[in-house]
């Protein structure tokens, strides 16, 4: 049988919808002209103009020769780009149904798009990989030229222009306010925090975690509020951590950053263990109401919460009990007591946890599998019955 191949332009951050207005996805030779035209005409410069036109190129190349193709182009989001992936992804297997495509050529203007590639394989075989380079001269011009479209490119101002000006506004302020302290440092340590949450992915986390708030609200589910309390709390944590620092340690430069950071939490820990109940049982509350057969997934959360927040808060108690900086309020013995049963207690908690899991989920089965067969009998019984609808006269 011979093969049916598409040629394929990914478009990751859907310059091709967010600039020109093109609804994703586009297939066929005419639709992606179209698309090509409109986004050269938005912005001359993108480059992802060029993927579409070589991508439309290779389709007449193909078929010239006799073979059978398709050509289309698909376009992320622009703002996500985890959403984005699984736009491509869905996108992708509806042009698969509908074209009947057995094979797929990928064109690609940078290796952002090849990203993709994984998510393209997944739903079918790739023959090959297209790169669009666009030829240019390396000039100090053309270098600036560069350097200012990249500053006014909107991603790349929010991954590096917005922390470098809050570092050194940081910095300032810091020099300013507190003398006392290394501006110095002070910049260094958030310019490593940022790069070690950028190196773990944290951000995706975040935006997760964003429009999971967001979608709480619009759908008014009982998460919302839950975690609109959990925000105030972990705030009067970081209040909380703040003071305890002030409190125990006020001439900071008498002691390390290492036991600041711990009495922070010695202060903080509770607020943030008892925030991510309250945004657990928020999410509880929702499953409980529309989706009980989820709730077996999240019943063991705020069990393993409260354990790693004790485990935490006793391994805190007890580094901070051995220093031999003074004052803090607990000696070595209370140290290790605290340690002692804390750990055993967080321990315990997640065990049971651990333990009761299979007979809430035990439960929910059954309860799910009564109420199957009670609405199949209430629709037995109604069925050849004729429906009476209520008129009001």
């Amino acid at each position: 049988m011979r093969a049916r191949t598409l040629i394929l332009s990914i478009d990751r951050d859907d310059d091709v919808g967010y600039k020109a207005g093109v609804e994703s996805p586009a297939v066929g030779r005419e639709a992606c002209l179209d698309a090509a035209i409109r986004l050269g005409t938005a912005d001359p410069e993108d480059s992802d103009t060029n993927a579409i036109f070589q991508a439309i190129k290779t389709y007449d190349e193909l078929k010239a020769n006799g073979e059978d193709v398709e050509v289309a182009v698909i376009g992320g989001n622009h703002m996500n780009m985890l959403e984005g992936d699984r736009r491509v992804s869905d996108l992708l297997e509806q042009v698969i149904e509908t074209t009947g495509v057995t094979e797929c050529i990928l064109i690609s203007d940078g290796v952002e798009d090849e990203y993709v590639l994984p998510i393209i394989q997944s739903h079918i075989k790739v023959a090959s990989v297209v790169r669009v380079i666009i030829k240019q001269l390396p000039n100090i011009e053309g270098t600036y030229y560069i350097i200012k479209k990249l500053m006014n490119d909107p991603k790349i101002s929010k991954s590096v222009l917005l922390p470098i000006g809050f570092v050194l506004l940081l910095y300032a302020l810091v020099a300013l306010l507190a003398p006392g302290v290394s501006a110095v440092l002070v910049a260094v340590g958030i310019i490593g925090l940022y790069l070690l949450f950028k190196g773990f992915n944290f951000d995706e986390y975040f935006i997760y975690a964003w429009h999971a708030f967001i979608d709480s609200f619009k759908k008014g589910q009982f998460s919302f509020v839950a975690y609109l309390v959990a925000v105030i709390l972990v705030i009067g944590g970081v209040i909380s951590g703040l003071m305890s620092v002030i409190t125990n340690y006020p001439n900071s430069g008498d002691v390390g950053v290492i036991y600041l950071a711990l009495t922070f939490l010695f202060g903080a820990v509770i607020w943030v263990i008892i925030a991510a109940l309250v945004a657990s049982a928020g999410k509880i509350t929702d499953y409980i109401q529309n989706n009980q057969e989820g709730i077996s997934r999240i019943f063991v959360v705020p069990f393993f919460i409260v354990a790693i927040g004790m485990i935490t808060y006793g391994a805190v108690i007890y580094f901070l009990s051995i220093t031999p900086v003074e004052p803090f309020p607990f000696t070595t013995t209370d140290g290790i007591i605290a340690m002692m049963l804390l750990t055993i207690t967080g321990l315990a908690v997640a065990f049971m946890g651990i333990y009761f899991r299979p007979r809430v989920q035990k439960r929910v089965q059954a309860w799910m599998e009564i109420r199957q067969k009670l609405e199949e009998e209430e629709s037995a019984g109604n069925k050849g019955k004729p429906v009476y609808k209520k008129i009001k006269y």
